[in-house]
């Protein structure tokens, strides 16, 4: 009996088996593709009847990136930058700001960057203009700088023609009503009160900065408005500014993402001809001074204990930004110093680390990392048309000016020092990497080609500055030594390497330059003033052209910018 159970089992075991392979080898079963109900049986590999064949972007070498420029009979630039996508940026820049406004009302440019897109000969109020926008799903924005004004749209591209009319209306037909004025007052007296009470004094300090290196001329002048001259504005007062700087002959049409004979009749259509609103088409009278450095010292003192409360308040901290002058972006030297600054690098104590952060740089690993006090230490270069500025930014706790300023000499006088090959090729690295990763953004790309073609009629592209990069070889492009010195004047040996250099001599009796020799040693020598005497409360320090000394107490948060 058991011999039967266990046949029988052995067999229903063996028909199982066999079932099973029978199943396995035999017709595939019918399977529904993810194509839709439409196309059941067509698989994703094949093309989908009825459906036009996709055209795809190729590009054939770097022709394809290239930046066209066309000029118009009146003198306006139009640059186009192809760039796929279903969006396209579109603005005008102008050559205008507040580096022009020595013979006007300081404030000018901060008044109209406020009243950008406001009321026009074609539309009623700024609610129009938005709405027009909305329909093309754009957005509007107008900033402006010390030497650059910028309206910009970023919309579909189908919408370019509308885009361009409402661009020219705005820049060129303001109504500039009484209402309009007396809001942008409000807006721009809130914007000062905020100004003076955020605890981040990078505006301020670069304001300070540029106010104390370029003394009363040009890029020195203020970028804000100052709050004396906010109820003096008036719509005589910004025509008579903008009947000589917003002129054909300094305004470039920009756009990214569209194509350039659509730009071009787009741009003879909306601003070939056109009547301005302020009634003169060329100017009269326009300021093309050059920046005159001159050095200085400006200091804010401000009790910040009411401004943050609470358990944690934000500590009260003084805050300093040293500075030399360096070149302009269209110099040879402006590369080797967009390295340097990258290789100084810096940022806030708390930043957070990780590849690309810039935790090697040399403010990082000298400053930061050794002296715990240092809440913030960040290099910038700030670079015009005829100037420069390079710049380190400090922040330390009130009792710790002393030591703070003495680390910040040390990182300038050690710009002339040698450069490690590994420090150098990192920097290279960072920067190109740094700058693709920016001209990813369409604005950004808008930014750029207009700027380039605004002051140089031309553009580089980015394989060109990276080519740029990478050729650079640590070589000395002119460093003027410099020196803080308590109770005397010290002479520093001849520097070879590090990218400063010397246009002009200064104000007599602050400080002593010379220029660069051919191989980059400088052949004099230059003497900061007392930066040690200026931040220490038991000395005082009388400069050249003061009557009395200064005195900087440490009771509350002390704002100070040096330019040397």
């Amino acid at each position: 009996m058991a011999a039967v159970v266990l046949a029988a089992t052995r067999f229903l075991r063996c028909s199982g088996s066999w079932g099973r392979t029978r199943l396995r080898f035999g017709p595939p079963a019918h399977r529904r593709f993810s194509s839709g109900g439409a196309y059941p049986s067509i698989p994703l590999s094949s093309p989908l009847p009825g459906v036009p064949k996709p055209v795809f972007a190729t590009v054939d070498g770097q022709e394809k990136f290239e930046t066209k420029v066309t000029t118009l009979d009146n003198g306006l630039r139009v640059a186009s930058q192809n760039k796929f996508g279903q969006f396209c940026t579109v603005g005008i820049l102008i050559n205008s700001g507040s580096r022009y406004e020595a013979k006007y009302l300081s404030g000018i440019a901060h008044f109209l960057e406020k009243l950008a897109f406001s009321s026009t000969a074609r539309f009623d109020s700024k609610d129009e203009i938005l709405l027009t926008l909305e329909k093309h799903g754009g957005i509007c924005d107008c900033q402006t700088s010390r030497d650059t004004t910028m309206y910009a749209v970023s919309a579909d591209s189908k919408g370019l023609d509308t885009v361009v009319g409402l661009l020219a209306d705005v820049v060129l037909q303001p109504r500039l009503t009484d209402e309009e004025v007396e809001m942008t007052r409000m807006a721009v007296q809130f914007e000062l009160e905020d100004l003076n009470m955020r605890p981040d004094p990078e505006p301020l300090l670069t304001e300070m900065i540029h106010e104390a290196a370029y003394r009363e001329n040009t890029v020195g002048l203020h970028r804000f408005c100052p709050a004396e001259n906010v109820a003096k504005m008036s719509r005589e007062v910004l025509h008579s500014y903008l009947r000589n700087y917003y002129t054909p002959d300094r305004m470039v049409l920009a756009g990214v993402g569209v194509e350039h004979e659509h730009l071009v009749e787009c741009a003879r259509k909306y601003l070939l001809g056109v009547q301005p609103a302020w009634g003169s088409v060329e100017a009269v009278d326009v300021d093309r001074s050059v920046a005159q450095y001159t050095g200085g010292i400006v200091k804010v003192e401000r009790d910040m204990s009411s401004i943050s409360l609470g358990p944690t308040p934000i500590p009260e901290l003084t805050h300093i930004m040293v500075g030399l002058e360096s070149c302009s972006f269209l110099e040879d030297d402006f590369i080797p110093f967009a390295v340097l600054n990258m290789m100084m690098g810096g940022g806030g104590s708390f930043s957070a680390g990780g590849p690309g952060k810039g935790m090697f740089s040399r403010l990082y690993l000298n400053v930061l990392n050794r002296h715990h006090w240092m809440y913030n230490a960040t290099s910038y270069h700030h670079s015009y048309e005829d100037t420069g500025l390079l710049c380190i930014h400090a922040s330390a706790d009130p009792r710790q000016v002393r030591e703070m300023v003495e680390i910040i000499t040390k990182e300038f006088i050690l710009m002339g020092g040698t450069v490690d090959a590994v420090e150098l090729e990192r920097a290279k690295t960072q920067l190109t990497s740094m700058l693709m990763m920016n001209l990813e953004s369409r604005p950004v790309i808008f930014e750029d080609v207009g700027r380039q073609v605004l002051a140089t009629r031309s553009r580089k592209l980015p394989h060109e500055l990276c080519s740029l990069i990478r050729e650079y070889q640590g070589r000395s492009v002119g460093l003027p030594q410099a020196s803080a010195q308590l109770g005397g004047r010290l002479a520093l040996p001849q520097a070879v390497v590090g990218p400063c250099r010397v246009s002009h001599t200064r104000k007599p009796g602050l400080c002593r330059l010379s220029s660069p020799g051919v191989n980059g040693a400088a052949k004099g020598r230059l003497w900061f003033a007392d930066l040690i005497a200026l931040l220490d409360p038991a000395v005082y320090l009388r400069a050249p052209w003061q009557e009395s000394p200064l005195w900087v107490p440490l009771g509350g948060a002390v704002s100070t910018a040096l330019s040397c």
